[in-house]
């Protein structure tokens, strides 16, 4: 019973819409983050002194609440994916399992 039921799933068109849906969501916002984190590393690294540009004359520097802008993009990129999830995939994990009852029946 239980291969059938995974044989059941693997078939179902509604699993096969939410793992492409997900998978092509999660690698978008994934590119994103990387694409923002790693340019802050490679302006540290090949451009330092863009970075080290004091605000106001203090310590503080460009870097600081540049840095703290891409932690909190990643917050805003989870709760994007939070609600997408909550959302479209948790209706579509829900269409899967109606389906593998129906199919049980």
């Amino acid at each position: 019973m239980k291969a059938n039921i995974v044989e059941i799933v693997k078939n179902s068109p509604s699993y096969k819409e939410l793992i492409a849906k997900r998978t092509s969501f999660s690698l978008k916002l994934a590119a994103v983050m990387l694409v923002m984190y790693y340019a802050f590393i490679l302006v540290i690294a090949f451009d330092k002194k863009l970075l080290g540009v004091s605000l106001s004359g203090g310590v503080t520097t460009v870097g600081i609440p540049i840095g703290m802008g891409i932690i909190v993009f990643s917050f805003i990129l989870t709760g994007i994916y939070t609600k997408r999830a909550n959302s479209e995939f948790d209706a579509l994990s829900e269409k899967v399992k109606e389906e593998v009852k129906k199919a049980g029946e």
